[in-house]
């Protein structure tokens, strides 16, 4: 993993974490470093934590640089680096798959990037993802199971679960979002399936009202969690 952020605190805390749990990390400090980095290591990139306001590193524009190198490469942004609701928007159309903030508990840290690795899942999208620990309740066949949410986007979510189901597994599945006045309830797909980290759910059916619960929840966590 790529960290690049201008603040010393912020790097070696999630280079510790990163190399604490088995994984390798590279960190940078301007944009010019970042892109540097990116040329060298671009095929071996799993995932890049980006500081959109690094020194010499002028917003947006050095996502839009990274791309030209490494298109494909899994993008987070740190959430306390975005200016704006329109920024969020410009950063969907590249490619960023979800949103961290750079002060989260050091516990915590691997547990939010993990998820978006591995660039050569089938459920790589655009819709960003908001990391989100719910109870989560799924039926396949005549099987109930529960666990717990790592994630949940705005086509589906990522399940923690060290026996995850075969990609292609059709489940229903039913959760509360935090505040949430109901129970979500969607038919889902298994789309990607990993014994170290769980598996994602993209949903195949789900209600008007349901996913707008979603999308609101999704928007308005964006912007909450930037000061969390």
């Amino acid at each position: 993993m790529l960290v690049a952020d201008d603040t010393a605190f912020v790097r070696d805390r999630f280079k510790t974490a990163i190399e604490g749990a088995g994984h390798k990390a590279i960190t940078a400090r301007t944009g010019p470093e970042l892109l540097g980095h990116v040329r060298e290591d671009a095929k071996d990139l799993d995932l890049i934590v980006l500081d959109l306001r690094l020194p010499q590193g002028n917003g947006v524009a050095l996502l839009r640089a990274i791309r030209k190198i490494a298109q494909k490469a899994p993008v987070m942004v740190f959430s306390g680096t975005i200016a704006s609701a329109d920024e969020v928007r410009e950063l969907d159309t590249l490619g960023v798959t979800g949103y961290v903030n750079e002060y989260i508990a050091a516990q915590h840290i691997v547990r939010a990037l993990v998820p978006h690795m591995f660039p050569h899942r089938s459920d790589r999208r655009s819709s960003p993802r908001v990391t989100l620990g719910i109870p989560v309740l799924f039926r396949y066949n005549n099987t109930i199971a529960a666990a717990v949410t790592l994630n949940i986007t705005r086509g589906g979510l990522a399940i923690r679960t060290t026996s995850p189901l075969a990609v292609g597994t059709i489940v229903r599945v039913r959760f509360r979002a935090p505040a949430g006045k109901s129970d979500i309830e969607a038919d889902a797909k298994v789309c990607w399936a990993d014994r170290r980290v769980g598996m994602g759910l993209r949903f195949t059916s789900i209600s008007g009202s349901d996913q707008a619960q979603i999308d609101a929840y999704i928007t308005g966590n964006f912007f909450s969690n930037r000061k969390a």
